[in-house]
């Protein structure tokens, strides 16, 4: 239930910040808005928030969302529509997009904490420390008068 609330988080700002981009901006029908916001919005939820983000930091995961969001609005875009300054356009969706990811990644990221006890440990949850010794070379005149006891004849 969760990722239901967090999918419809994601799904309605981002939305609603298309349509004033694409729609009010670039004059995109409203459909075409919507259709456009609900594979971007299930596809980089299913990529950036549970792939990209569990393994790596927010602004990796900001980074991953934009050229994401630019690459589903411009191949949308240009297969559905007959306009001009596509790429233009596609770069400030994606940027608006982006921006709207920093804040949502903070949420995402409580969503994945309270889900860590039901997953597998992934790398990041991993803790590891290194052994440190006060020797810094072996004692080898210790290995030396073993030696000499076990093999009297050599």
């Amino acid at each position: 239930m969760k990722h239901v609330k967090a999918f419809f988080v994601k799904f309605i700002p981002s939305f609603i910040l298309l349509y004033v981009i694409l729609g009010l901006l670039y004059g995109m029908s409203f459909g075409m808005v919507f259709f456009i916001s609900f594979w971007l919005a299930a596809s980089s939820y299913a990529v950036g928030d549970f792939i990209v983000l569990p393994r790596s930091n927010n602004f990796i995961a900001t980074v991953v969302d934009f050229v994401f969001a630019f690459f589903v609005i411009w191949s949308f875009s240009f297969t559905l529509s007959l306009r001009e300054n596509i790429v233009s356009m596609s770069l400030v969706a994606a940027a608006g997009v982006a921006l709207f990811e920093i804040i949502f990644h903070r949420y995402m990221a409580n969503v994945i904490m309270t889900n860590m006890d039901t997953h597998p440990a992934t790398p990041r949850m991993l803790q590891f420390q290194t052994e440190a010794s006060e020797e810094l070379s072996p004692d080898t005149s210790d290995l030396k008068k073993d030696t000499d006891k076990n093999h009297p004849n050599e």
